[in-house]
């Protein structure tokens, strides 16, 4: 978080507005919603956990177990079953989408 002063960034009609409710104290202003990112969006580790998972779906549905998989990707088992049935979902969802 950035600190900046009011007199260099806000309009003075605003910032005597502002000098009337807060007096000197510090106040944090938030960025709009629509500015916020999602987890992991601007580390790319979002891109990272999903190309992870197709991977694991396709290595699963070419014959591995989850008991290799888990190993092969340090997960628990039931890491996998989660994986593999949130991809099922998606797939099903873009399924019935396409048609």
């Amino acid at each position: 978080m950035n600190y900046k002063n009011g007199k260099d960034v806000l309009p003075p009609r605003l910032l005597k507005e502002l000098q009337y409710y807060i007096q000197g104290e510090l106040l944090y202003i938030p960025k709009p919603e629509r500015a916020k990112a999602h987890w992991g969006e601007l580390s790319g580790t979002r891109k990272q956990i999903a190309k992870r998972n197709e991977e694991i779906y396709y290595h699963y549905r070419t014959g591995r177990s989850v008991k290799d998989l888990a190993e092969d990707y340090y997960l628990s088992d039931e890491s996998i079953r989660k994986i593999l049935c949130k991809m099922r979902a998606s797939l099903k969802e873009v399924a019935s989408v396409t048609e």
